[in-house]
């Protein structure tokens, strides 16, 4: 498909994202949702890739969405999950790190709570503002946050539209590190290559484990580690880890 309002690269095991509409703070309309939705089904398809990072061009993550084209456009569900990108980005079963170079609002925060772990600039602000047009959040902000940041604390968020600086962000753990605007892109390069050097079937694995986790119980969830864990055991990168161990070296994982 061809992508005009996100950009692409794929080297090192990692495909690098960028939200391509610079002019206009990377707002989400139906064709970028169409476009990250296409490139988000090419990765899950592509062995080669590990990690995945999500960022904005200029100065902006995401500012939001165009909510009037989804009042010219109607009303229906359809129309609505035509502008949603967050599941997209969640549908990816690889790690995914935002990259948040600036401001994060609305539909554009709900992005990045789609992703497994968020850098953020010391510049970027994050809010779900919608309540204040008499909306609620559309693309997962009111399911996201919570399990994030807790029901108390998301609750006051979402109910007061306030927005938030980068430290208040990471004092309620919304983001995982606060980094100086210059040095963020260099920080996310070293933990997606970090996390690209491990074995990415257990990496997927991982994730899996987690996110499914969460919504079942204590029992249950213990039984889909133990069901994972045992895989592994039936993979080549399980059987070349133990060799690389023994003999002391890199290990050279293929996703197999």
């Amino acid at each position: 498909m061809p992508q005009n309002t996100i950009l692409h690269s794929s080297t090192e095991h990692i495909a690098r994202i960028t939200l391509n509409r610079p002019e206009a703070g990377n707002f989400i309309d139906r064709q970028l949702a169409r476009e990250l939705d296409g490139l988000c089904r090419q990765i899950n398809q592509d062995d080669d890739v590990y990690v995945v990072t999500l960022t904005g061009a200029g100065s902006a993550f995401c500012a939001g969405s165009k909510l009037e084209q989804l009042s010219q456009s109607g009303n229906s569900i359809d129309s609505v999950m035509e502008h949603s990108a967050a599941a997209a980005i969640a549908d990816i079963d690889r790690p995914v790190i935002a990259a948040i170079n600036g401001d994060a609002l609305g539909q554009g925060l709900e992005l990045a709570l789609a992703c497994d772990i968020r850098l953020a600039s010391d510049k970027a602000h994050f809010g779900l503002p919608q309540v204040s047009g008499g909306l609620i959040p559309l693309d997962g902000g009111t399911q996201r946050l919570p399990r994030i940041v807790g029901k108390a604390k998301a609750l006051e968020l979402v109910l007061t539209a306030e927005t938030l600086n980068a430290q208040a962000a990471f004092e309620i753990g919304l983001v995982n590190r606060v980094v100086p605007a210059d040095r963020l892109a260099a920080e996310v390069e070293s933990l997606a290559k970090t996390m690209a050097s491990k074995g990415p079937v257990a990496l997927r694995y991982i994730k899996e484990a987690v996110n499914k986790g969460l919504d079942l119980t204590l029992e249950q969830g213990l039984r889909l580690e133990a069901d994972l864990y045992f895989l592994l055991h039936t993979t080549a990168d399980r059987q070349e880890g133990v060799k690389a161990f023994l003999e002391k070296r890199t290990p050279e994982f293929r996703g197999k």
